[in-house]
C-alpha cells in the first residue's frame, strides 16, 4: 500500500534487519515492540539483547495504548511541505512504565495536546513503511 495522497512528505527509516519489524507492522494493523523472552521486559528502540537479564528477545505485539508523556509543538516545517504545527511526542505505552515511542500527535488541534492524556496508535502508510502515530483516545488515563 503506498502513502495516501494527504499523507505528510517525511523523512521515513532505513528497513534495517533489527527495526524493520517495528515500521512494518502497521501493515497488520499492530504495533510491535521488542520483548525478553527471558524476563518479559519490553525495550525500545530495539537492542540485540536484554539490558536487564541479557536474555533474547523478539517482537511482539502491543496494545498500541499510552499516554503522552512529554511533547512540543513545533513550528518549523523539516521537510517541503510538511504541514506546521505540529506535535512530536514521547508516548509511554501502557505495558510498561518508562516504555516510549517517540511520534506525532494526530487528530487534534496542537494546542488541545495534554501530558497525561491518553492516546491510541494509527498508521500512516507509505509504501512498505507504517508509520505508528498517535492519536487522542478520550477515554480514562492509561497505566
Amino acid at each position: 500500500m503506498s502513502a495516501s495522497a494527504s499523507a505528510p512528505p517525511r523523512q521515513l527509516p532505513a528497513l534495517e534487519p533489527d527495526t524493520a519489524f517495528f515500521w512494518t507492522a502497521g501493515a497488520e494493523g499492530r504495533l510491535k515492540i521488542s520483548r525478553c523472552q527471558d524476563c518479559g521486559r519490553y525495550q525500545h528502540p530495539p537492542l540485540p539483547r536484554c539490558p536487564t537479564c541479557g536474555g533474547e528477545v523478539a517482537p511482539e505485539p502491543v496494545s498500541g495504548r499510552g499516554r503522552v508523556a512529554t511533547f512540543t509543538i513545533n513550528q518549523q516545517a523539516w521537510v517541503p511541505g510538511l504541514a506546521v504545527p505540529f506535535v512530536f511526542a514521547a508516548v509511554e505505552l501502557a505495558e510498561q512504565a518508562e516504555l516510549y515511542v517517540f511520534t506525532n500527535i494526530i487528530g487534534c488541534p496542537p494546542e488541545d495536546v495534554r501530558i497525561g492524556m491518553p492516546v491510541e496508535v494509527s498508521f500512516e502508510p507509505h509504501g512498505e513503511i507504517y508509520l505508528p502515530l498517535f492519536q487522542p483516545t478520550g477515554g480514562a488515563d492509561v497505566g
